[in-house]
């Protein structure tokens, strides 16, 4: 019976996040991430049952490292707008820290994985989050509203900057680099639209 190499397996979760974010998960094979680290496909099965498995245990890990991330210095009990600036900050380090783990939960989102992704590595950071703004909305700093809008509204400029900052240019093609003046002010803004 052969053993793990540890050593050997990151690369495989590294080189298949690689793969998974170029390729998405349907051009995503065990055959390709066994020719990209250059080990025979029976290797992977020392580490891995399955393709399913394999994809699993990347998200559960990553998505576990994004939740430590999200935690960090977060105060539920803090104002809407300091708790809010935390959550940006840690938001962003860990896309410009992880930005391939960031894009391959991209591709969790958009597949038939979301599910079992979503549902096990947030549970302290949703009850934070759940108190935090149980506590904006009873002193008054926002309005109640649905999940769905509040999210749009906090985080989707953030994401859209970081992607653009990924792409090294915005949408009409201009080259772009995503500075602290425009984050800080884009977060501003942010801020503005979602107090009382």
């Amino acid at each position: 019976m052969r053993t793990r190499d540890n050593s050997k397996e990151q690369l495989v979760k590294q080189k298949a996040v690689e793969l998974m974010v170029k390729h998405g998960m349907e051009g995503f094979s065990m055959n390709k991430l066994a020719k990209e680290c250059r080990i025979s496909v029976a290797t992977l099965y020392i580490y891995y049952k399955d393709r399913d498995d394999l994809i699993m245990n990347i998200a559960t890990e990553g998505g576990t490292l994004f939740s430590d991330a999200l935690i960090k210095d977060f105060d539920p009990d803090a104002s809407f707008e300091d708790g809010l600036r935390v959550q940006w900050k840690n938001r962003y380090q860990f896309m410009k820290e992880h930005p391939q783990l960031n894009l391959f939960f991209d591709q969790l989102r958009s597949s038939s994985y979301q599910e079992k992704f979503l549902a096990g590595f947030l549970q302290e950071f949703k009850q934070m989050m759940g108190k935090f703004m149980h506590n904006v909305i009873a002193r008054g700093e926002i309005e109640k509203m649905p999940f769905e809008t509040y999210w749009s509204i906090a985080f989707s400029p953030l994401y859209a900057l970081a992607r653009f900052d990924y792409e090294g240019q915005s949408l009409g093609g201009m080259p772009f680099k995503l500075t602290d003046e425009v984050l800080w002010k884009t977060f501003d803004l942010v801020v503005k639209a979602l107090k009382k």
